[in-house]
């Protein structure tokens, strides 16, 4: 039996076992943020005083119930990790991704430590980073998945097409984290929607912003116990919708390039374009339901999906120039450091 083999294949299994526990995680956040009980339980790391993990199953009740498999589900996530990154150490000879799960195990604990600020310091704006680093874990923990895998580590990419969509990629996918932090921004605002139509602003297409417009804007959602906005989270709701436009319009396009040109990346890329189109029609529909907890929690999880595909294609097509340049001395030139991503390839 090969022992060395089953041992990897399990490595990888247990790899993808944490990214899906991640994407759980993300996807019970943002519905304890859809709604509202973020501090549902007002202590950390007790739960009203107990052990977490001996909290009377009776008291799961309410906005309590959410937030506290929240808090299940990110220690779970904390104990997958910090095995993973033992059988990496143990097993793994890529000393690369030994230390990438080093970096995971240091990302889990400070994601932990700032959800417990949260709730400790009452303090609305750590949310937003700790929102952000959320899908930065998830990000890091699909690598790890991809990189366990014998696909991985047998593959040469060294002429496929992918390599010319390296920098393309990663552009997407950096404006698609820019979107997904001022999104953070918004839900951790939480006064509502700050724009309540769609696809026009205020009946225009770009919303009011002077200080008679403002004033008639809030004493309407006062009237309708809605929270007062600002001009700033006005702006940010049209940045929202901005970058959302421009990311329908260039990834459909990154998608046909690829397609034309075939490769690895080409069902990836279709995928992408998919979600991307999936996301807009989700976001509408948030709007016109006014921000109904179950869409915009779909919302946010299909927006960590578009991430996810993103970050991955965007590593792939590095992965595609640097064994290019591996095979390639004149094309060395591309790559600052061929020895280091070489190991990184391999």
């Amino acid at each position: 039996m090969d022992t060395h083999g089953m041992n990897t294949k399990n490595l990888h299994r247990f790899s993808v076992l944490l990214a899906v526990v991640t994407f759980i995680l993300i996807f019970s956040g943002g519905l304890v943020t859809s709604k509202g009980v973020g501090m549902a339980v007002p202590d950390w790391p007790t739960t009203y005083g107990y052990n977490m993990f001996l909290f009377p199953v009776s008291m799961w009740v309410g906005g309590i119930f959410h937030e506290h498999l929240h808090r299940l589900i990110a220690s779970t996530v904390g104990l997958l990790t910090v095995i993973l990154c033992i059988w990496l150490w143990i097993s793994e000879k890529r000393a690369w991704l030994k230390h990438l799960g080093l970096i995971a195990v240091m990302a889990v604990v400070l994601q932990g430590v700032l959800g417990g600020m949260r709730v400790t310091l009452v303090q609305k704006e750590i949310g937003i980073f700790h929102g952000c680093l959320a899908q930065s874990f998830l990000l890091l923990t699909a690598f790890l998945a991809l990189a366990t895998s014998e696909w991985w580590k047998r593959s040469q990419l060294a002429r496929d097409p992918a390599r010319q969509f390296a920098h393309v990629a990663l552009f997407l996918t950096a404006v698609i984290f820019i979107n997904m932090a001022v999104a953070a921004t918004m839900r951790h605002s939480h006064t509502g929607l700050s724009i309540p139509d769609f696809p026009a602003a205020y009946g225009r297409f770009f919303p009011p912003l002077d200080a008679a417009s403002l004033d008639r804007i809030n004493t309407d959602r006062i009237a309708n116990n809605i929270p007062e906005t600002t001009p700033t989270l006005i702006l940010l709701q049209y940045t929202h919708r901005m970058i959302a436009y421009f990311l329908g319009v260039a990834i459909p396009w990154f998608s046909y390039r690829v397609f034309r040109a075939g490769g690895v990346l080409k069902n990836w890329a279709g995928l992408w374009s998919i979600l991307v189109f999936l996301q807009i029609g989700l976001g509408a529909w948030t709007i016109w339901s006014n921000k109904a907890a179950d869409i915009a929690t779909i919302h946010v999880g299909t927006g960590a999906a578009i991430l996810i595909l993103g970050g991955l294609m965007t590593i792939i097509a590095f992965r595609a120039r640097f064994d290019a340049a591996r095979t390639d001395p004149a094309s060395r030139k591309q790559v600052e450091n061929p020895g280091s991503l070489a190991e990184i390839a391999g």
